[in-house]
């Protein structure tokens, strides 16, 4: 029976970059994710539809799919994908809508956030295409939140999740598929799975930290049980409810095992490490870091390599707060490059018109028109093709690739939980200085400009403002400041540097020590600790 459940508009249903992202108890709370699946459904429409659905295994992802499966049964869809115990990676639940041309999906994520009954929980929905539905759709669905009055829902017993097969909820087909398979074998077309496997035979060592997260099975399937890695070289395989109380987040603060291990005696070959929904990765050599800007930079160079992409790239994207240094690589190449605001729906359009192939961002991302979504495998992989053509290891390849294009050191500091209103009040002022910044000399480097970054979509005219802060000096150094919209507590202060040096020589210095006048810049001129009293962030990447 299809029940009408008197409800009316909660406060904050407002989607971000990825979604919709609260505490888990916000979500468990009356309504609450009941109204915020009914505008999806208000917005998009469900009468005979099909979706995906599917989450990274976090705390309330079996209860919360219960629930949207039977809303969009009572909203008249006509079938539902659902991944195995209602798992499903970010990037598989963007290769099952493609495969299966089904008119969007929900994935349950809060992506590198924590998990856990008093962590972070999060509803995201995906468009056709199979990537984030844009800033139009979202505002739609969160202008449906403050004007709800009603959500529908069908009184059933819940679905067996745990099974594969097909069943029926209230005329709507639910097929429960193998979470794994379908995008394991999507890999093996993208990438020289007989080379893989001869490269581990050979010896090749490598650890892969799942950090209890999604992308343990299917790292195990691919790296352990098709590529033929030595057992155990996927640890933290298994997904928990609350990540094993781990953040799950592939940077060197929070995979410091992986780190440790990489950077101690007798490391692998190769480490790399993905989040709590697959969607992100680190990559790590042995005793070398490589930042997620120059591993895009990398793989554009090189993923010629990879029999997915012999016939070369159509172009490159980058978020705006990534380095520059793939923009070298795609000059070099000859091939179009593109700066985009943060967030990945903004690479939709320009992979949907062939403009684009490879797309990242500094925030460990990288994919490609493979499917509409970073994806955290998908680039390990692509590194180990290149690795396995090549037989250098991960030093050998960055120190070549810093001798061809030059070195763009960066690193993005993360301030994290400030005050909302001290942090906004910053920006603000920040924003104010902007237009007389030009010129003035800071730590001894010039200001050649500074804006607020906006973009004009050059596939459908869209245009997105206030996307961060951006001051350019004369010598190539760059600052970016923004808020992030991924965090559930307060506000998140994001500051991106970067110095470029053409080198030969000065490409082996600390990053650290390389930005420490780009660092004290960005302090003073956007008064940081005046306004939220910190002097360090709380990340660094």
């Amino acid at each position: 029976m299809i029940r009408t459940i008197a409800t009316q508009p909660i406060a904050g249903q407002k989607p971000g970059t990825s979604g919709l992202r609260k505490k888990t108890p916000v979500f468990m709370g009356r309504h609450y994710l009941e109204n915020f699946v009914q505008a999806i459904f208000d917005v998009v429409g469900a009468e005979g539809k099909t979706f995906v659905l599917g989450g990274d295994g976090r705390y309330f992802n079996d209860r919360a799919a219960q629930v949207i499966l039977r809303m969009a049964a009572a909203n008249g869809a006509a079938r539902v994908i659902v991944g195995q115990g209602a798992v499903l990676s970010t990037p598989a639940a963007s290769h099952l809508i493609r495969l299966n041309k089904t008119d969007g999906g929900i994935i349950m994520s809060a992506s590198h956030n924590p998990g856990g009954p008093e962590e972070d929980f999060g509803v995201k929905f995906n468009m056709p295409n199979s990537g984030p539905a844009p800033e139009g759709v979202t505002e739609a669905m969160y202008q449906r939140t403050t004007e709800i009055t009603e959500y529908r829902i069908l009184e059933a017993q819940d679905v067996d999740l745990g099974t594969i097969g097909r069943s029926d909820l209230g005329g709507m087909v639910v097929d429960v598929v193998d979470p794994v398979a379908d995008y394991a074998d999507l890999m093996e077309t993208l990438f020289d799975f007989p080379a893989l496997r001869t490269l581990f035979a050979g010896g090749f060592r490598m650890r892969m930290d799942s950090m209890c997260a999604v992308t343990g099975p299917y790292a195990v399937e691919i790296l352990e049980n098709r590529l033929g890695a030595a057992p155990g070289t996927v640890t933290h395989a298994t997904p928990l409810p609350d990540f094993g109380g781990m953040h799950p987040d592939p940077n060197p603060t929070w995979a410091h095992e992986l780190m440790a291990e990489m950077m101690g005696e007798d490391a692998p070959d190769f480490g790399a490490a993905s989040d709590g929904d697959g969607d992100r990765n680190m990559v790590v050599g042995r005793g070398i870091y490589v930042s997620p800007s120059d591993s895009l930079a990398v793989l554009a160079a090189n993923a010629h390599l990879a029999p997915g992409y012999a016939q070369g790239l159509a172009g490159v994207a980058r978020s705006m707060p990534t380095s520059a240094a793939a923009d070298r690589v795609a000059d070099a190449l000859g091939i179009a490059k593109f700066e985009t605001p943060t967030g990945w729906k903004f690479f939709g359009n320009l992979l949907d018109a062939g403009k684009a192939t490879l797309c990242g961002e500094e925030s460990f991302g990288t994919g490609s028109d493979h499917v509409r979504e970073k994806d955290g495998l998908w680039a390990i992989l692509l590194w180990l093709n290149i690795l396995a053509v090549r037989k250098q290891s991960v030093a050998e390849i960055l120190a070549e690739h810093w001798a061809r294009y030059g070195r763009n050191y960066y690193s993005r500091h993360d301030f994290e939980a400030i005050a909302t209103d001290k942090a906004d009040a910053m920006m603000t002022a920040l924003r104010a200085s902007l237009p007389g910044l030009a010129g003035q000399a800071v730590e001894g480097m010039t200001i050649a400009a500074a804006d607020d970054f906006a973009y004009t979509d050059p596939v459908d005219g869209s245009v997105s403002a206030k996307q961060g802060v951006r001051i350019l000096f004369e010598d190539g150094s760059r600052i970016v400041m923004r808020l992030s919209g991924t965090g559930t507590e307060g506000a998140t202060l994001r500051v991106y540097l970067e110095r470029y040096s053409p080198g030969p020589d000065g490409l082996d210095h600390d990053p650290q020590e390389a930005l420490a006048p780009v660092i004290r810049a960005a302090h003073s001129l956007a008064q940081l600790e005046a306004f939220t009293g910190r002097t360090a962030p709380d990340v660094v990447t």
